[in-house]
């Protein structure tokens, strides 16, 4: 019992050890991490429309977490001339400012905010460096990023090579680099892993056989395990009867070794227990023989119970 309680006690300690030596991650991190400017079009002459199918500039916001994030009370901070910066604060009550895990939202900088919650008060000058940044409700910078002057034209933007990574480079200006509004900005078109092993493996032997090796070797370590399992309860189930009569591990041991049953006799029960099945039922006659009655009058037969005579008052 001593032993038992030691053994709590250490596990009890470890686990508020392992809880007190994580570091919580700083609300900085954790809300910088999660939403991000992702691209910016600032000349859009050909680009995307927006729902009132105006070519407007637009910034793409990117949720790089796992879990759905919500932009409302946030902040879009624009500005192109020092001390002069035009904020957007972002509506409450709209339900598309709930972003998906890992996908996209775009807010139109066409200075026409009752036009919706993502349509905002500024626009965007591409002949100046411009700065943006989105910001909590707190006011905490989430992520921002510098756009230098005159690097954009007409229907090109500047965005991220990954979504979420922190490499730019200008999109539009070429045929391999797209222009990609609520899009990945990187896509993969085919796997490379894939093409690879369809290459070495054109008639798929090797897949074969590595399904079937690792579906045996599945069947092989469910075996041991369970095997290993039968063993020690065996084993634990033999020490606590010997215990209980005050008998040492080896006479244990030594007992149900005495008492244990060959394999011979169970065999010879079940066969008997088999024949006396079989000789318990009775083999039934397949000839059927008729008899003729002496009697060679019956009701049935009778004139007197005809139907033809009337009945009696």
């Amino acid at each position: 019992m001593n032993k038992n309680k030691f053994g709590i006690l250490s596990m009890l300690l470890a686990v508020v050890v392992a809880f007190a030596s994580c570091k919580p991650a700083t609300e900085s991190e954790e809300s910088g991490s999660k939403i991000l400017i992702n691209e910016v079009l600032m000349t859009n002459e050909t680009n995307f429309q927006d729902d009132y199918g105006m070519h407007s500039a637009w910034i793409e916001l990117f949720n790089k977490s796992y879990g759905s994030y919500n932009v409302a009370a946030h902040m879009l901070k624009y500005s192109d001339t020092p001390g002069d910066t035009a904020v957007y604060f972002i509506p409450k009550g709209d339900v598309l400012t709930l972003i998906p895990p890992r996908q996209h939202t775009l807010f139109w900088a066409d200075g026409q905010p009752n036009r919706g919650t993502f349509h905002i008060n500024f626009t965007l000058d591409p002949t100046k460096e411009s700065w943006i940044g989105i910001f909590d409700s707190g006011n905490k910078l989430l992520n921002e990023i510098t756009i230098p002057a005159n690097i954009l034209t007409t229907d090109q933007s500047y965005a991220r090579t990954v979504d979420g990574e922190s490499e730019w480079e200008i999109c539009g200006a070429g045929t391999t680099k797209y222009v990609t509004p609520s899009s990945n900005n990187y896509t993969l078109d085919k796997n490379m892993k894939m093409d690879k092993f369809q290459t070495q493996d054109k008639n798929g032997i090797g897949m074969a056989v590595s399904a079937m090796a690792v579906v045996f070797s599945g069947l092989l370590l469910l075996y041991i395990i369970f095997r290993t399992i039968g063993k020690i309860s065996t084993w634990w189930a033999l020490r606590k009867a010997g215990k209980a009569k005050g008998l040492s591990e080896e006479e244990t041991k030594e007992a149900m070794a005495k008492g244990a049953t060959p394999g011979e006799v169970f065999a010879a029960i079940a066969m008997a227990m088999h024949e006396m099945q079989d000789d318990v039922h009775d083999v039934e006659d397949t000839i059927l023989t008729i008899h003729q009655i002496e009697r060679r009058y019956s009701p049935w037969n009778s004139k007197i119970y005809s139907l033809r005579d009337l009945p009696k008052k």
